[in-house]
């Protein structure tokens, strides 16, 4: 298993887009927009790669100099469970952190709050909806 930086608009960007749809939008009814697909022009996407297949993704959001927002995590279905989304997570902190970075935020899932929380995270706030389903602001300095 590989951790690269996806080029945007590449082919291993096609397999991010793919995955991310299948597992995240498509249960949920939804579909990205050309325009939403532009605006990711300026985020940073990395993946675990296997087999010139996309195994797990993340977008990361640079909101500041010091301040990065995750968001769109998936990892494979056939692939979860093992690991990969932990061994993503920790690739994409050092990067940031290499990057002069010093805190990741994101919006968990309820059910991905406790997988965020064992890897250092803390909620912060209320739980609120978002794409109509339960979410909680978390957070996580890096150093």
């Amino acid at each position: 298993m590989e951790f690269v930086e996806i080029e945007w608009n590449s082919k291993l960007y096609t397999l991010e887009i793919e995955l991310r749809d299948r597992l995240l939008r498509a249960p949920l009814g939804l579909t990205f927009s050309s325009e939403e697909l532009e605006a990711e022009s300026t985020e940073l996407h990395f993946a675990l790669v296997d087999q010139d297949q996309v195994r797990a993704c993340a977008v990361i959001v640079p909101l500041s100099r010091n301040l990065a927002k995750l968001r769109q995590m998936a990892v494979h279905e056939d692939y979860q469970r093992q690991g990969l989304g932990s061994m993503l997570i920790h690739s994409i902190e050092s990067v940031l952190k290499q990057r002069g970075f010093q805190k990741i935020e994101l919006n968990a899932r309820e059910e991905a709050v406790t997988f965020y929380e064992r890897l250092g995270y803390h909620a912060a706030g209320d739980r609120f909806m978002e794409v109509g389903i339960g979410h909680w602001k978390m957070h996580r300095q890096l150093g």
